[in-house]
């Protein structure tokens, strides 16, 4: 009797640890089976959630050119359209149902985000949106370099050309009180892309025609200085556009944000 209940203590044990080593072997293949499970739009898109955001990257759209994304930092968006010189800097917003707006300088709103993978690009040129969808890798969105001040001064010179072009009367390019850190490369960077940025917004307002060079007439300098915050503004017939070089294309106002200040004019 005592070798029978031996025997039956023995079963018993070796049945619990065959459902143990089942259980355990269960868990493992669930897990790995979740841990295999191809991405979701969603979180191809988004990461492990909207704050992530998007994937950098080429996307098209259903009408017109597209537009590459990449990423500053975490909480910073950066975007260029089509063939468009121009990054654009966006920041993300909560909106209802989870989605996410990702709005410029201006609090306008660029792109909107579902949870479910849904995206929508709003432009000058697609102001009531128009889908869009990732369709591939694209380079890293980075500032073209200065490297040396005369370097810096050639891209000051070029964007007053086709600023005076577009305003149809000479509008002079300077950037005074520079620091010798201001003029280091990185930093020249951000004030010429600026200088660039700037002439994209007396190009804009050309294209408005007669109106457009009316609100560009009283515009006869630029001049670009360094602070804390990026912004624009105007002294009578000189623009002031204050730039953070630190902060590279965030650094600087785009150019609705300039375009704005020169309408108000």
């Amino acid at each position: 009797m005592r070798r029978i209940a031996s025997l039956s203590k023995a079963s018993g044990r070796l049945l619990a640890s065959a459902r143990l080593v089942f259980f355990a072997a269960f868990i493992f293949h669930a897990g790995a089976a979740a841990a295999f499970d191809p991405p979701s739009l969603g979180d191809f898109l988004f990461g492990h959630g909207p704050k992530a955001g998007l994937a950098p990257g080429r996307y098209g759209v259903d009408a017109g050119d597209g537009f590459i994304v990449d990423r500053a930092d975490p909480q910073t968006l950066l975007v260029r359209y089509g063939d468009s010189s121009e990054v654009w800097t966006l920041h993300p917003v909560s909106a209802p149902r989870g989605d996410v707006i990702y709005k410029n300088d201006m609090g306008e709103p660029v792109l909107r985000a579902t949870r479910i993978g849904g995206l929508t690009l709003f432009s000058w040129r697609h102001p009531t949106g128009s889908a869009a969808a990732f369709i591939g890798e694209a380079p890293p969105l980075r500032l073209a370099p200065v490297p040396n001040p005369n370097a810096l001064f050639q891209a000051l010179v070029q964007a007053s050309v086709r600023a005076s072009h577009a305003a149809q009367h000479l509008v002079v390019f300077e950037a005074q009180d520079l620091t010798p850190h201001d003029l280091e490369p990185d930093s020249s960077a951000v004030i010429a892309d600026a200088a660039a940025t700037t002439a994209d917004a007396f190009l804009r307002l050309g294209y408005r025609g007669p109106s457009g060079r009316l609100a560009a007439s009283h515009i006869e300098r630029v001049r670009f200085t360094t602070g804390r915050d990026a912004d624009a503004r105007t002294r009578g017939p000189i623009m002031v556009i204050t730039l953070n070089p630190a902060k590279g294309f965030a650094g600087r106002p785009s150019s609705a944000r300039i375009l704005a200040v020169m309408q108000k004019n």
